[in-house]
């Protein structure tokens, strides 16, 4: 017997895209968790709201939208866009797929990056010179 499996529909608590699509604003905040609930209800800030509207206003081919809003909630008429998130540093381009409904932006966009331990070598510490150099 032969099992294909199908893959699975995105859900978000029990709604597809197309739903949470077509509910307004207000019916999609109260699906949210209490600290995103909150902030949305408080308003969108300026840079948040200017975003928004570039991003409605984009079309599909358009170049990714620069931001340093990381602190914007993603919504269901965001899935399928890139936009450049700001770290601190640089630019880090974020696709926005259906399991990100719901997150932050800067969730995304890494701020610090692992270190990377090498190998000792002369110079970087007193028992580092016990240590054979190949």
């Amino acid at each position: 017997m032969i099992v294909i499996k199908m893959p699975r529909e995105f859900l978000y608590r029990g709604y597809t895209l197309e739903e949470l699509k077509a509910m307004s604003m207000d019916e999609f905040i109260k699906l949210l968790p209490s600290r995103m609930r909150r902030s949305l209800r408080r308003g969108l800030t300026h840079e948040q709201r200017t975003l928004l509207e570039k991003l409605r206003a984009s079309k599909k081919g358009d170049k990714p939208l620069k931001t340093h809003a990381r602190d914007l909630i993603i919504l269901p008429e965001m899935v399928g866009k890139t936009i450049l998130v700001h770290n601190g540093k640089e630019f880090v381009e974020v696709k926005i797929t259906e399991k990100m409904v719901g997150h932050y932006l800067g969730e995304f966009a890494i701020t610090n990056k692992p270190v990377r331990h090498g190998r000792p070598g002369i110079g970087a510490s007193r028992s580092s010179m016990y240590i054979p150099l190949k």
